[in-house]
């Protein structure tokens, strides 16, 4: 047993030595295999792609003052009739839709009981009346005492304020037109027993119409009564509306810092309707030069609008003041100089100082 691992060990040896001498040999004769190359070193990272964009210039025009603004049209007089008196319907004397003039009846409601108790005042009110004549000559004879002639006198007052009561309660169960209008579609009919302010029908005057708007707070000190107003409304596509402003809101809204605005329009034909709405141009006086930008060009963040201004081939975020529109184009009123140019499409992948290419515009 000794033996033979004796022998292995010595086979194991003499491989050993055969394969040392067979590498010393190949070494010696230059034919050990090429050691492989190095992996090549990552490229350092490059400036970003520039990003296409196309651009306009800030352009200068003169331009007719003026503000734009909507509104809603409102009638010179409305009101709702309502009784004063809880009674029924006895007739109704109007024509839905019709005009109508001021004192003219609209509804008569029954009014039986308040005749009947009128006519107890009146005959209470002639009794004390007749009591009154005689103590008053018996007064002047000296006949009676001054308290006993107060107090027929007192009592012959309240008998005239009663009869006054019933006269004007009774006048309330017509009701009158109280101006100039059109008058409305009834909702109640004859036989209807109505209650105090209940809604019977309404009353528009239509002619002239009131036109209600607001305008930004930066064009107040523009406006004063007189300021002539065209207004356009949907109804009647290419037609105007001459009026003028009248009044003003001296109270500027907090929320919206707007001024409430109230014209006057004349409606003679009677096209216009309160509750139209309406587009409304106020010529200014004077003509001005002004800058405009193309309306893509905008960038809105918050309250603030932004451009990105064209500095060679990079952009700069710049912060302007916009002022009227028109047209597909806004008014710059501080930001830009004329000649600028501006970015008008690809603004979403900007950024300030951001490398840009700008592209031919489109055909």
């Amino acid at each position: 047993m000794r033996t033979r691992i004796l022998a292995l060990i010595a086979l194991l040896a003499l491989a050993a030595g055969l394969g040392l001498w067979r590498y010393l040999q190949t070494a010696a004769s230059g034919d050990l295999p090429a050691q492989r190359p190095a992996a090549p070193a990552p490229p350092s990272p490059g400036p970003p792609p520039a990003v296409g964009v196309r651009v306009a210039r800030v352009a200068k025009e003169r331009v007719d003052d003026e503000i734009n603004a909507v509104g809603t049209l409102a009638a010179n007089e409305s009101v709702v009739i309502r009784p004063e008196l809880a009674a029924r319907i006895e007739a109704i004397r109007f024509t839905e839709g019709a005009k109508v003039r001021a004192g003219d009846e609209l509804f008569v409601l029954n009014a039986d009981e308040i005749r009947a108790t009128l006519a107890q005042a009146e005959a209470q009110q002639l009794l004390d009346r007749q009591n009154f004549e005689r103590i008053k000559e018996m007064r002047r004879k000296n006949l009676t005492s001054v308290q006993q002639y107060d107090e027929v006198l007192a009592k012959l007052k309240v008998s005239d304020a009663t009869v006054e009561r019933e006269r004007v309660r009774l006048a309330k169960m017509v009701i009158r037109a109280p101006f100039d209008g059109i008058i409305g579609l009834r909702v109640v009919s004859v036989g209807d027993y109505v209650s105090v302010g209940q809604d019977l029908v309404n009353l528009e005057a239509v002619d002239p119409v009131k036109l209600d708007f607001k305008i930004p707070e930066k064009f107040s000190g523009s406006i004063s009564n007189g300021l002539a107003v065209t207004a356009s409304v949907e109804a009647y596509p290419g037609r105007t509306f001459a009026g003028k402003i009248f009044a003003i809101d001296p109270r500027l809204d907090e929320a919206t810092r707007t001024v409430r605005i109230r014209a006057r329009l004349p409606n003679e034909r009677m096209l216009l309707r309160p509750g139209m709405f309406t587009r409304i141009r106020l010529g200014l006086a004077g003509t001005r030069e002004a800058l405009f930008v193309p309306e893509q060009a905008i960038v809105q963040k918050s309250s603030s609008a932004y451009v990105f201004r064209l500095a060679g081939d990079k952009v700069n975020m710049v912060e302007v003041t916009t002022g009227r529109h028109r047209q597909g184009a806004v008014e710059i009123t501080s930001g830009l100089a004329p000649g600028d140019r501006v970015v008008t499409d690809g603004q979403t992948k900007l950024r300030d100082g951001a490398t840009v290419s700008v592209l031919e515009p489109q055909s």
